[in-house]
């Protein structure tokens, strides 16, 4: 189980927007995590 965080964590780290921390609230920050998660599991 550990792998497939650390492997989600990884891929999360190759979207600049997402590592550099882009959105400033809290709230867009977590969206863009979602859409993330959605577009990670559709693939």
């Amino acid at each position: 189980m550990r792998n497939i965080v650390e492997r989600f964590f990884c891929t999360m780290k190759d979207m600049r927007r997402l590592a550099t921390r882009f959105e400033k609230l809290s709230r867009n920050f977590l969206a863009m995590i979602h859409i993330f998660a959605i577009r990670l599991w559709i693939n």
